[in-house]
């Protein structure tokens, strides 16, 4: 949640000349009280190695931490042993103030939970405004971004409190795939007691797809997110000349005459927790899109996620897409895609796809069975030569099936 500056600093500044003027005794800084986390008037945090920069500079009022990033500044972070307290269970979440540079880079924050480094969230900001800018974190907009045992949503109720977080740090991991050069002013880091959330019900009440199947059929045009791994990532090297995300346009102007615009994000390597994460980077530029195509697994299974996790991070990702674009949005989740060298181990990932769907009503294009299916006599001619990335003919196999997906809606 962002919030543009207001007036809080000036009005303390002279809520400080009346106490001085009245001979009352004078706070020594703003924000020192239980609430405060870090109010950067002194340096906490400690520059990477390489390639980053931390330093104290003027603030909204005293001084702040300037955190600076080189460019192609993958895995670099400013650290912090700033730890959660019991307070932190108390709270909502935490706001801090940000002036950036001007840019689109954005900016990354990560906390590691309980001392264990297979445990992280991580948040990502806008860095755009030059004017102080007011950030507020509720806890579960902290997203996790490794599968495991332990990587649950934030809950001051829960199992994982906020009170055992153990590390706050600014800067971005190896999945953001965009790395430019960027700097930012970070000032008064606070727990916030209430933070409203919108509590809409976005669920469909009407046939998942139904509302993108009417626009194509009217012929207005409509905008398609796609979302993935290297099996949709336009720059993986299989997917250059022939790739679903661009048949699946075609085909779709072809059959019904609408203008598709694809806005594919995928990213080769990642899982789809972490791709959450970056959502606002496409929904500053996309904030309505039509539908949202969610198509992961490979990568997920490597990295340990299994079924039930999956089940989960796919039922969160169905309710941010819609909580982001206010129920706008289509959602379709593909089942996981198999590949030829290992055919049916990532089953019970398409099955949790297959449940996600179920419970939050969104579309499902199961593309696992259809490779199964179309696979049972060779399945190696719907891949390339590694036997993971799709062929023409599997990229062909993927645009049937979620256009078989989309028609159903009618039915």
């Amino acid at each position: 949640m962002i919030q543009t500056n207001d007036l809080r600093r000036s009005s303390f500044k002279w809520v400080l000349v009346f106490l001085a003027l009245c001979g009352r005794e004078v706070p020594t800084s703003y924000g020192a009280d239980d609430s405060s986390i870090a109010t950067m008037d002194e340096l906490k945090f400690t520059a990477p190695k390489e390639k980053g920069r931390v330093e104290l500079v003027d603030g909204q009022m005293g001084k702040a931490v300037q955190f600076s990033f080189d460019k192609d500044g993958s895995g670099k972070f400013a650290t912090s042993n700033i730890r959660g307290t019991p307070a932190w269970d108390q709270a909502a979440g935490f706001s801090f103030w940000v002036k950036g540079d001007g840019s689109d880079a954005w900016g990354g924050l990560e906390v590691i939970y309980d001392d264990d480094y297979a445990v992280r969230y991580d948040y990502m900001f806008p860095i755009k405004s030059k004017q102080w800018t007011k950030v507020v974190v509720a806890w579960q907009d902290l997203i996790p971004v490794l599968p495991g045992p332990k990587a649950r949503t934030l809950n001051p109720s829960g199992e994982n409190r906020p009170s055992k977080l153990s590390g706050l740090w600014f800067g971005k991991w190896w999945y953001w795939s965009e790395y430019p050069a960027h700097s930012f002013v970070i000032d008064e880091i606070r727990l916030e007691t209430d933070i409203p959330r919108d509590a809409t019900d976005y669920t469909s009440s009407h046939p998942p797809l139904q509302r993108v199947l009417e626009k194509l059929k009217s012929g207005r045009p409509v905008t398609i997110v796609t979302l993935g791994d290297s099996l949709t990532d336009f720059r993986h090297w299989a997917n250059r000349t022939v790739s679903w995300p661009n048949l699946l346009r075609d085909e779709l102007h072809q059959k019904y005459k609408s203008e598709v615009t694809i806005v594919n994000r995928a990213i080769g390597g990642t899982q789809l927790t972490q791709n959450l994460v970056l959502m606002p980077r496409w929904l500053e530029r996309s904030p309505n899109p039509d539908l949202v195509l969610i198509c992961f697994g490979g990568n997920d299974w490597d990295a340990g996620m299994r079924g039930p996790m999956f089940l989960e991070a796919n039922l969160d990702a169905i309710d941010r897409v819609r909580r982001a674009t206010k129920g706008k949005a289509d959602v379709l989740l593909m089942s996981t895609i198999p590949s030829a060298t290992r055919w049916d181990v990532t089953a019970e990932l398409s099955e949790a796809c297959r449940k996600a769907t179920v419970t939050a009503k969104s579309g499902l294009a199961d593309t696992e069975k259809a490779f199964l299916d179309a696979g049972k006599s060779d399945k190696n001619r719907l891949f390339v030569d590694d036997r993971v990335h799709l062929s023409p003919a599997g990229h062909k196999l993927v645009v049937k099936t979620i256009l078989q997906a989309i028609e159903d809606a009618s039915r």
